[in-house]
């Protein structure tokens, strides 16, 4: 052997027995064995051994049990092109069952002006359905099918109590694919939007769990797998398709407002909204108030008082004259500034909106105004203004 292979092997000897006599470790500790089952690789079964982490298991299970009762929604709209030549537009939305008998919830703008509409369960079988209600102004509709058979179905929670950084689910059917679970938190409350028709969406929930066109309608859940919105609206960019994709900013309506509008139509038969009669009131503050001779803390001004309406029969008053604004806009004074509404201060421009949403046809809202440098009280019973089903 030559002198340096010797030396070598002298070093290699020297240190094996440094580490396992000197060191006092057992042979059996430095060799491990490193194939499983004689294979030299870990395959899916040996690591589901360790399992899945509680919140991965949450969210299996909450999948596992409301991605049956939520559904696939199609339908056909009858539109005119250019020419005036009427031609049938496919639109897709998703939904969820909230009992046996299969009623269903989903989106207004899902199923508007559709004269077929189909829902394709979560067994791919497919059934015809009818529109039982509408509530244009919530962006809420109520469908049925037929089954003829018992349906899975959900349960409906509780968004009234509802903290900014709590998980939440949505499934739904983003882009026509189906069964599609996306996470996340709730990122804001009390969210304010318009819908297609104008009309505002108030409290509405932001999310930043993905929601993509034809998530619409579909179920947004908390952690114990309760509804507890309905997925509605985004931000999002524009997509090669022309559709806006997510971006993290999603809007659900909360499953409370959903209810309400559930017991009042299996009540009555019918969903009806209350009507105060105050138009486009405008939110005054600061300078602008104090130069106006209004408290600087503002409130709403009064632009209008429907004919015949609630607001009018109260003996609320609209302008009597106009102002041009920063010279860019006219604004109507002389008429009544809003500064409470049931006893809370007005402290932005969807204030009223907002606590009309809260408010059922025959109730009273007491109004704290400002009028003539001198502040009263006046008590409105709210009218109704049927929607048709």
């Amino acid at each position: 052997m030559r002198p340096r292979a010797l030396v070598l092997t002298l070093l290699l000897v020297a240190g094996f027995w440094f580490v396992t006599e000197r060191g006092n470790v057992n042979l059996k500790q430095l060799i491990q064995p490193i194939s499983v089952n004689g294979r030299f690789w870990s395959d899916p079964v040996t690591a589901h051994g360790s399992g899945f982490g509680a919140d991965e298991q949450n969210n299996i299970d909450i999948y596992k049990t409301n991605r049956l009762a939520t559904v696939n929604i199609t339908s056909i709209v009858y539109q005119r092109d250019f020419f005036f030549q009427v031609f049938p537009q496919k639109g897709i939305g998703s939904g969820f069952i909230i009992n046996d008998e299969g009623e269903i919830l989903t989106n207004n703008h899902v199923v508007s002006g559709s004269r077929n509409i189909t829902v394709t369960l979560s067994d791919k079988s497919h059934y015809a359905a009818t529109v039982v209600g509408l509530d244009r102004r919530s962006d809420l509709a109520i469908i049925r099918i037929h089954a003829n058979r018992k349906l899975p179905f959900v349960r409906l929670g509780n968004s009234d109590t509802l903290v900014v950084g709590q998980k939440v689910l949505a499934i739904g059917n983003p882009f026509g694919l189906e069964g599609t679970l996306t996470t996340g938190i709730v990122s804001s409350l009390g969210r304010s939007l318009q819908n297609e028709d104008g009309n505002p969406l108030e409290g509405l929930i932001q999310t930043d769990a993905a929601i993509n066109p034809g998530n619409s309608g579909g179920p947004l859940l908390d952690s114990s797998g309760n509804v507890i919105g309905i997925n509605t609206a985004i931000y999002g960019s524009q997509t090669a398709s022309g559709e806006s994709g997510s971006i993290g900013i999603g809007f659900a309506m909360p499953i409370n407002r959903a209810k309400e509008k559930l017991e009042e139509y299996r009540t009555t038969g019918k969903i009806s909204h209350p009507v105060l009669g105050i138009t486009q009131p405008v939110l005054v503050q600061g300078d602008l108030a104090e130069e106006l001779n209004m408290p600087a803390s503002g409130g709403l001004l009064i632009q209008g008082i429907e004919e015949g309406s609630p607001a009018g029969a109260a003996g609320l008053r609209g302008p009597t004259r106009s102002v041009i604004v920063g010279g860019r806009y006219r604004l109507g004074i002389g008429g009544d500034l809003i500064i409470a509404i049931d006893g809370n201060p007005v402290e932005g421009q969807d204030a009223l909106t907002h606590a009309m949403s809260e408010k059922r046809p025959g109730e009273k809202m007491v109004l704290t105004i400002f009028r003539g440098n001198r502040t009263m009280k006046v008590t409105v019973t709210l009218g109704s203004a049927p929607e048709a089903l």
